[in-house]
């Protein structure tokens, strides 16, 4: 690029009397707009779909993606800390809490005394399933006001979505 097709920028004051370049628009400006919008629209879905009617939105956010965690399968708190993100002392606290509400029990995990495994108790996985058969429901008041096409459209861009993530 020569000298008289370059812009340049000049510094802008700023209210602390320093000055800065301004910022030039990103490069990702059409990804930035379109993850906007996609943050919108999951925001007004999580508020059809996901309503307070239900006794699982009392939990504090870590207890319930520890509970959601264990749905399939008792886990270790090793692998739960892992699969969390969150220190072993923090698992085992909310573990705690969630053992006091009765919502998980501590088993004993291979021949090692010191290792324990969560499990959901009976009422937590009822209240788990119950929770996303009325998910499963509002979602399908929401498909049956769409065409077969339209589905099927956002099924696909949904999936793709979901492989996107998973290379995070």
């Amino acid at each position: 690029m020569n000298q008289t097709t370059r812009t340049r920028r000049r510094p802008v004051s700023t209210r602390n009397g320093r000055s800065q370049l301004p910022s030039a628009s990103p490069p990702d400006a059409p990804e930035r707009a379109q993850a906007r919008e996609l943050d919108v629209i999951f925001k007004s879905l999580a508020r059809k779909v996901l309503v307070d009617d239900d006794p699982a939105a009392e939990l504090p956010l870590r207890q319930f993606r520890v509970c959601m965690a264990l749905f399939d399968e008792p886990h270790s708190m090793t692998q739960l800390s892992h699969e969390l993100g969150v220190s072993q002392s923090a698992i085992t606290q909310i573990a705690d809490r969630l053992q006091s509400a009765g919502m998980v029990t501590r088993l004993p995990d291979g021949g090692d005394r010191r290792v324990r495994s969560l499990q959901l108790t009976a009422r937590a996985r009822k209240m788990l399933r119950l929770r996303e058969q009325r998910r499963i429901e509002r979602m399908m008041g929401i498909l049956q006001g769409m065409s077969a096409a339209a589905r099927n459209d956002v099924l696909a861009s949904m999936a793709a979505l979901r492989e996107a993530a998973e290379d995070l």
